[in-house]
Parts: C-alpha cells; sequence; structure tokens
C-alpha cells in the first residue's frame, strides 16, 4: 500500500527500451516529471541492438522519400494480414503513428530517413521496398557523457568489449536519440541498476508507485500520474518460457543478459491483470554459438537449410519470424543446419548479429567442415543419402534461376539483401552450421485497451497502470507484419499511454 516514498514523480517509466524511452521523452516534453528506471547497468535493451526499423506508417519521413506509402495503404496491408483482430488498436496505431512521428520531428534531437526494407507478407497494401524508416546516425559527441549509458552493440556487448569508437547507428542511435531528447527537456531523471519487482496500490486499487530492488536495497517511488512498464518480455526466464510453452530457450534469445525476465509483467498479474498470447514470440533462426546462445541470422544470400533428416523445409530468404515458426512447428527442425560451401569462402551466407570467426565456431563444433557430402553428414548426423539429394535437388533448382519446392526468390523480400538467391553449393570443402530456434523476444504479456491501460480478466482498467512494447500482448497476434513494427507499436502504445494518464 500507499505510504513513505523515497523519492516520486508524476510519471514513472520502467525499462528503457525504444518504447519506454520515447514514452518517457512525451510526458517529459510536456512538463511531467518522469524518472525512467532500468533493470540493467545500460539503457537500450534489445531495441539497442536492433536495427531500429520503425514501422510508423503515414509519416511525413515516407512522404519525404516519395515511397508510396500512407495511412491507407498500411490499413489496407494490415487488414489483408490480420482481418478483424484487435481491429480498435488496428486504427489507434494507424491514427496514432503520423502525429507522434510529427511531435518526435519537432525535436531536433530526433532525426529519421527512410531505408528500404520490405514488408513480410506479398498482401493488399504492401508498399515496394518498403515503410519502414530509422534514426539518422548521431554523433557521439553531440550525446557526450551521456552515451556511456547507451548498450554497446550486440558484436561487443555480447563479449564484454565495452563501447567502441564511433557514431551510434541503428538501435543505438535510436536510444542515444531519444535518451538526449529527454535529458534536454529538463523535467527527466534516468536511473539504472532498478529491477521494479512491485507495483504499489492506494486504498481505491489505484497503482501509485512501484518498489525497485537495488544493489543499495528496496527504494520506493511513487507516481502521482501514472506507472508505465514497458520493460520488454519475459524471453530471458527458463522458467516462464517452460510455464507457457514457450518454443526456443531463453539462452537463444537476443536480449541482452540479465533482462527480459517477466518481472513488472508478474507484479501487475499479482494486481490481477489479464495476459494474453503468452506462448508466442517474435521469432528467427539462431545460429548456434559455442558459449550455448545464439546470433540473430538475416538475409540469406546462398546455402540451404536441412532439418534433422537432411531435407529442406522452407525457403531460406523467408522473412526471420516466418522461418522461425515454420522451425519450431516440427521438433526435428530444431536444430537444423545451414549447409554452404567455398562459393563464401567458408563464410555464413547471411547476416549473422554478433558475428563470431569461422575458426571459433569450427573449434567448438557448433559448425562443422568436410570434404564431401557424405562426410558432412556423417559429422552433423543425418542421412547422407538425404542430404546429397537434397543438395543435388537444390543446385538443379539455382541451374535453372527458379525453386519448384520453396518458390525462394520470389518475392521481393528474398531478392533484398541478394540477387540471385539460389546458388549452388558445390564447391568443397563443405560447411554445416547448427541452427537453433532464436526468438528478439516474447510477445504474449499484458492485456491492455487501446490507451494501453492494464485491463483485469473481466476487462476493467487496473488505474494508473499502463504497458506498452513487448511487456503488453501484441495486438498483431501471431503475425509480424513488417520490419520495425516491435518497435513502432511499441512507440505507438507508449505515447496513447502518456496521452491518456497526463489528463
Amino acid at each position: 500500500m500507499a505510504g513513505t516514498w523515497d523519492e516520486e514523480h508524476d510519471v514513472v517509466v520502467v525499462g528503457s527500451g525504444a518504447a519506454a524511452m520515447s514514452g518517457a521523452w512525451q510526458a517529459a516534453r510536456t512538463g511531467l516529471s518522469t524518472v525512467v528506471l532500468e533493470k540493467t547497468p545500460l539503457l537500450g535493451g534489445t531495441s539497442a541492438y536492433s536495427g531500429a526499423a520503425c514501422w510508423l506508417p503515414g509519416t511525413d519521413v515516407q512522404r519525404r522519400a516519395g515511397n508510396g506509402d500512407s495511412t491507407e495503404s498500411a490499413r489496407t496491408y494490415l487488414r489483408s494480414l490480420l482481418g478483424d483482430r484487435d481491429k480498435v488498436k488496428q486504427e489507434a496505431f494507424l491514427e496514432t503513428a503520423p502525429a507522434l512521428v510529427d511531435e518526435l520531428e519537432q525535436d531536433p534531437a530526433l532525426e529519421f530517413t527512410w531505408r528500404a526494407f520490405p514488408d513480410y507478407f506479398d498482401r493488399p497494401g504492401r508498399v515496394p521496398q518498403g515503410r519502414s524508416f530509422v534514426p539518422v546516425d548521431l554523433p557521439v559527441a553531440e550525446l557526450g557523457n551521456l552515451a556511456a549509458l547507451v548498450r554497446p552493440i550486440a558484436d561487443r556487448d555480447r563479449l564484454g568489449l565495452g563501447h567502441g569508437r564511433g557514431d551510434l547507428t541503428a538501435g543505438r542511435a535510436l536510444i542515444g536519440r531519444l535518451l538526449l531528447a529527454l535529458d534536454r527537456t529538463g523535467h527527466a531523471t534516468v536511473r539504472t541498476g532498478h529491477d521494479v519487482d512491485e507495483l504499489v496500490t492506494d486504498d481505491t486499487g489505484r497503482v501509485v508507485g512501484v518498489v525497485a530492488s537495488t544493489g543499495s536495497g528496496p527504494v520506493r517511488v511513487g507516481a502521482r500520474h501514472g506507472v508505465l512498464l514497458a520493460a520488454g518480455g519475459f524471453e530471458r526466464s527458463d522458467a516462464l518460457r517452460a510455464e507457457h510453452a514457450v518454443p526456443g530457450s531463453a539462452a537463444w534469445s537476443m536480449a541482452p543478459a540479465g533482462s527480459n525476465t517477466g518481472d513488472v509483467a508478474l507484479a501487475a498479474v499479482a494486481l490481477g491483470a489479464a495476459t494474453d498470447l503468452m506462448d508466442q514470440g517474435w521469432w528467427a533462426p539462431g545460429v548456434a554459438t559455442p558459449d550455448g546462445g545464439a546470433s540473430f541470422a538475416v538475409g540469406f544470400r546462398g546455402g540451404l537449410v536441412v532439418d534433422q533428416a537432411g531435407r529442406r523445409f522452407a525457403n531460406e530468404s523467408l522473412p526471420y519470424d516466418q522461418f522461425g515458426r515454420l522451425m519450431a512447428a516440427d521438433p526435428a527442425r530444431v536444430p537444423s543446419y545451414a549447409v554452404f560451401d567455398e562459393r563464401t569462402a567458408g563464410q555464413f551466407p547471411a547476416f549473422v548479429i554478433p558475428g563470431l570467426p569461422t575458426e571459433d565456431h569450427l573449434a567448438a563444433g557448433t559448425w562443422v567442415r568436410a570434404g564431401s557430402l557424405d562426410e558432412l553428414a556423417t559429422a552433423i548426423g543425418v542421412p547422407a543419402d538425404a542430404l546429397v539429394e537434397s543438395v543435388s535437388r537444390f543446385n538443379d533448382f539455382a541451374a535453372a534461376g527458379r525453386d519448384d519446392e520453396f518458390q525462394r526468390g520470389r518475392d521481393e523480400f528474398d531478392r533484398h539483401f541478394a540477387d540471385p538467391v539460389l546458388v549452388p553449393v558445390d564447391r568443397p570443402p563443405y560447411v554445416a552450421a547448427r541452427l537453433v530456434l532464436a526468438d528478439l523476444g516474447t510477445k504474449g504479456g499484458l492485456v491492455t485497451d487501446v490507451d494501453s491501460r492494464v485491463l483485469r480478466e473481466d476487462g476493467s482498467a487496473i488505474e494508473g497502470l499502463y504497458a506498452a512494447g513487448n511487456t503488453s500482448a501484441s495486438w498483431t497476434g501471431p503475425f509480424y507484419p513488417g520490419p520495425g513494427i516491435p518497435i513502432g507499436s511499441g512507440m505507438v502504445f507508449a505515447s496513447r499511454a502518456v496521452t491518456h494518464l497526463a489528463r
């Protein structure tokens, strides 16, 4: 229950990814005293690792690029994909996105530019080359001492190398720009090392603050207007994944170590909050790493993928969530194996984040190399005749320039990273890399209304409590419509939360 606070603010924001930071900025820019509480020592979460694509349709960013995007085309696309599922939220998202981006771009710290990246489904309303945009790179000098707070890129962070040199790009640029804008409001405080695991209510049941565990003991932080939970999902909790039958493993998630264990969502559930989509995630094929983790793989431009029977089961160039869902559909596909050859000089035929040297993989056995396909099959434990047949059949497709089995190369997305994508695998030595089911986060979470208020099982709102990003259940259900929709959606519904709580 409410009582004495160690500190009190108008708005408490839990988390520091794109949703959290954009919500905090919107609150602070209107003069509301705002505090950001981040569990880990660094800001940005999985957003900092990302390419920072923002799927926010119908804005001036797309109009400046002249790419043909519009709110109406986005509506057509979403409706053709999602149907009437969460139609009210679809409309709220489409209505809010242009106004939010207008507000963001009024701040000189926040600059965006369109970048080609196709939507993930060939449906009506799709825009050629995509409608997503990204932040402009941020010179580290402009951010100054605040740069030390932004999480390093995944490659360096996973290896404990800390910050590198050079400008902030991609996800780091997004978090850095939001942090800079937030700092310049003069109404915000950012605290790291604050693990929120309890929500405080008053006599009416309204959420009026939080309790955070810190290295110095518990800290009670009051919230006069409301608490916004935007601390990611529970992908780094093996216990919660097991409880809700989430495929994959905490070790294979792309979320930073020590983050996203679902503590804040559990605190809301303790108050009666409803949850949904708890078995769902934003999936991706992951290249198994020597430490037991996985690296995100996107943009296959060579090779083929086989299951434990030595057979192809999908178009390898599919958008990563779709490929991951096919992996999750059959236990014989986890692990799978990406098979490639000397045409790539032994390098994995896709973008891999974080990347590791080939020799490290070979030494650890996560990759194997052999002079023949028979030897390779024996090394990875798949039937040699099946692997040889699969590669031969694939090579025939490559020679013909047409994949009659899975139509690889037919869709715009397939060809975005390389064209052609059907390249023979016929130059030994051959390499097989172990693939596991990775994720960019869970997408199940707290049920919210159109203003991001957290709801109980009976549909009533828990007053004073809001959720956005992966802490909330995704309104896109089992679909991943396009690059940057987790970030764009998180930013929109964090914005709607702040608009509501500021009334």
